[in-house]
């Protein structure tokens, strides 16, 4: 039975938003260990799927492969919507699964965007195959001036950086129990007003940000360095994203920062994507303090939620076969 496991990633923020400049999106993040996604798949004439939430994501898969069915099962999966990227790591491995149930083949970056993947950031698509901190190159912003492409109508972006993160680098996931992050339709109707307001001169902050500091700071694993710019970058987004979030960073995630930024055991923290996931770089030294301070941020801001401690993938998702 072919089995993939994959896991879920942060996303930092984007490049650039703005129509002013010639390349839009342009994704930065980072593939994380845990939580993790199992799928097996095994070869049917009819699709069976008990995971009703997954079931829509396989069904797209059999149909772009244009096989008869698949028996899928999810034995390990992460939470939907809460900014760790679970939407692109189950349609993809949904995909790569059922094609080897079928001895097929499927190259992934091309099906991506039939699966409706790689519209914006490639970094989701870019941490499947390879793991790691990954700087993608966005779109072609004149495909984006008017209405955007019609749904895969797109080629994943490319991969411009792509690091190993230091194995003993350790990534704090604080998810406040709150409604989930914006998805489909409402991501869509959110990111459009974002982009047609955007202020073109935060893009060319981030440009000196990634290339001066963030860059830098992987490349040579100074890890204070890493967490801070990449705690700059996702501000300078969420001035983007305020009118959309309700401030630069969605509620509670502000608060959440606030008090992770204060925690000596934290280097640089910001929201993932859409949130409410929250971030804290800490290293394999620190985790219990890193824990208790998650918890501590999330009983400050008077909310319940999980708090987990995960090391960075830096390989791809695993076949079985």
């Amino acid at each position: 039975m072919p089995t993939v496991t994959t896991a879920a990633r942060l996303h930092f923020g984007f490049q650039n938003l703005s129509l002013a400049h010639e390349r839009l999106y342009g994704g930065v993040g980072l593939a994380l260990a845990e939580p993790r996604l199992v799928v097996e798949a095994d070869p049917a004439d009819e699709l069976r799927c008990d995971d009703e939430a997954a079931r829509p994501y396989v069904e797209r898969a059999v149909e772009t492969l244009d096989v008869p069915g698949a028996a899928v099962s999810i034995t390990e999966r992460f939470p939907r919507h809460v900014g760790l990227g679970s939407g692109t790591q189950l349609s993809l491995a949904a995909l790569i699964a059922v094609a080897r149930a079928h001895d097929l083949t499927a190259d992934v970056r091309t099906y991506a965007p039939e699966l409706g993947r790689g519209g914006r950031s490639g970094v989701g698509v870019a941490t499947f195959l390879q793991g790691g901190f990954v700087v993608d190159g966005g779109h072609p912003t004149e495909r984006f001036t008017a209405e955007p492409p019609a749904e895969g109508d797109w080629e994943v972006p490319p991969v411009l950086a792509r690091h190993n993160v230091p194995a003993d680098w350790r990534f704090l996931l604080v998810v406040p129990d709150v409604d989930h992050g914006r998805s489909g339709a409402a991501e869509d109707r959110s990111m459009r007003d974002a982009v047609e307001r955007a202020d073109p001169g935060i893009a060319d902050q981030i440009s000196t940000l990634l290339t001066r500091e963030l860059l830098p700071a992987i490349a040579t694993r100074d890890r204070r360095a890493f967490g801070t710019a990449a705690a700059t970058l996702g501000r300078l987004n969420g001035a983007w994203y305020a009118d959309e979030q309700g401030g630069v960073y969605r509620p509670p995630a502000g608060e959440l920062v606030e008090h992770l930024a204060d925690a000596p055991a934290i280097t640089g923290s910001g929201q993932s994507s859409w949130g409410p996931t929250v971030w804290g770089l800490t290293d394999v030294d620190s985790e219990r303090a890193a824990r208790d301070a998650g918890r501590a941020a999330l009983d400050a801001a008077g909310v319940d939620g999980t708090v987990q401690v995960v090391a960075p993938r830096n390989t791809g998702a695993d076949l079985v076969e």
